[in-house]
């Protein structure tokens, strides 16, 4: 029997039994005010309960399901705090865990992978999973030549069950609108449905992560493990030990909040340049901090996991988008807006006043304004009410704006980052990053501040 359930029939009733159970728990909160009690407290526990079903259900499921409920997970900063409260907790179980599959199937898939003498490639092999997400589970191991591994075995099932999931998720996509402000649900599930092939690809997810640990091999502040063997459905790579971000949000120190967003946005805008691929699943399970950085043992290095999903970018983040920000930082209006139009992301049967579009945007690119932006919830949580409140200005104009398919993944990717940012309450030299990394954000006639000083 598959610990992962495959038939239609069934993960569709486990699914559709959300909206149902969302009325329901609505129908109680209303019995219990009219007996009186506060509709504080009541509606405390609504969501306390709605949260653990809603988590419930998509951790249970693993496949599509789960997968989109690490994509929200990232979100969770936008939330109203006495909403975020109750979901907090059960989002985070989704960044690190899930039900694991039965050693018996672990056994079966890499017998049929890897061969009927699959242990002699093994020093020693830990049935019990190290990790799980939303294709596969992680195992701990010692290969034949004595590294520590991590052995990712995939679900049988998995292509169907992502599928499976995400389109009758995109049915609810309405109802589950409400749990983040201001980001619409269904692309979200769309985009994530057009990535399924590839993120089954094991083949290709070692490809991108060779890559990166090629490239990052000596970097005194990121460690990708490298490959160590990879067939269909398997993928073995080095080991790496360290403090999950999940951990850092939670529990961490003021200085491993800042080290971890410092290297996050660091490597969100340097690895396109150095690689020409971005890793687009920055929630926070797949980041670890490494002790013994740059300057010794007290310093940190940020690992990076899981390279399933990447946009693939040749030249580097596109020139328009650093273009466009440095632009608006400067004021100009007029400029910005034709690049805007140039790009895609104003139709061309719009017409937008370029002076409103500059306001609508000065204030998401806050951060880059300063040599250091501390991001916090309550920051986010300005934005998102500032864009979703159909009153606004704002949310007026963000309705008129178009996102070009070759921007959506990055668009996404960055808001992501920017959800885990603000999840450390990390202070961040963003500009920093942006002038190193990210192509049109300094002219080619005006260096960055440190080469500017340094030649003086």
């Amino acid at each position: 029997m598959s610990d992962l359930p495959r038939k239609a029939v069934t993960r569709t009733a486990k699914l559709a039994a959300l909206p149902l159970g969302f009325a329901g728990r609505a129908t109680w909160g209303l019995g219990k005010r009219i007996v009186g009690e506060s509709a504080e407290i009541v509606g405390r526990e609504l969501q306390q309960r709605t949260a653990e079903q809603l988590f419930k259900v998509l951790g249970e499921l693993k496949g599509g399901a789960m997968k989109f409920g690490q994509a929200l997970s990232v979100f969770e900063s936008a939330l109203p705090e006495e909403v975020a409260g109750p979901y907090r907790a059960a989002l985070t179980k989704l960044q690190e865990a899930a039900p694991p599959m039965p050693t018996r199937t672990v056994h079966a898939v890499l017998e049929q992978r890897l061969g009927p003498d699959w242990h002699e490639l093994f020093e020693e092999f830990e049935d019990k999973p190290a990790a799980a997400a939303s294709i596969g589970q992680v195992h701990r191991a010692v290969w034949h030549d004595g590294r520590e591994v991590a052995v990712k075995v995939q679900y049988p099932g998995a292509g169907d069950a992502l599928l499976s999931d995400l389109s009758q998720l995109s049915r609810f996509a309405r109802l589950l609108g409400p749990l983040i402000p201001g980001m619409d649900i269904k692309p979200l599930i769309t985009e994530l449905k057009d990535r399924v092939s590839e993120e089954l690809d094991y083949g290709l997810e070692a490809q991108a992560q060779s890559v990166h640990a090629e490239e990052f091999a000596d970097d005194p502040d990121v460690v990708v493990p490298a490959v160590v063997h990879q067939c269909e459905q398997v993928l073995v790579t080095e080991w790496i030990d360290g403090v999950p971000l999940s951990e850092v949000i939670s529990d961490g120190t003021r200085e491993q909040r800042d080290r971890a967003g410092q290297l996050l946005a660091r490597f969100l805008f340097s690895g396109p340049a150095r690689t020409g691929l971005l890793h687009a699943d920055p929630h926070p399970g797949n980041f670890r901090l490494l002790p013994g950085g740059p300057d010794g043992e007290d310093d940190w290095r940020l690992g990076v996991l899981d390279f399933g999903t990447v946009d693939r970018l040749p030249g580097g983040l596109p020139t328009p988008i650093g273009t466009s920000l440095r632009m608006t930082l400067d004021g100009e209006a007029e400029p910005v807006y034709e690049l805007l139009c140039t790009e895609g992301f104003v139709k061309e049967s719009i017409e937008l006043d370029p002076d409103a579009v500059l306001d609508y945007l000065l204030p998401i690119i806050e951060p880059a304004r300063v040599d250091a932006f501390t991001f916090t919830r309550t920051w986010m949580r300005s934005q998102a009410a500032r864009i979703a409140d159909p009153r606004s200005p704002a949310y007026q104009l963000g309705k008129r704006l178009n996102l070009p398919p070759a921007y959506l993944l990055i668009h996404r990717v960055t808001l992501s980052t920017i959800g885990v940012l603000c999840q450390l309450g990390a202070t961040v030299r963003l500009r920093e990053e942006l002038e190193e990394w990210l192509p049109g954000f300094v002219t080619q006639d005006e260096p960055a501040e440190e080469e500017t000083a340094a030649e003086a």
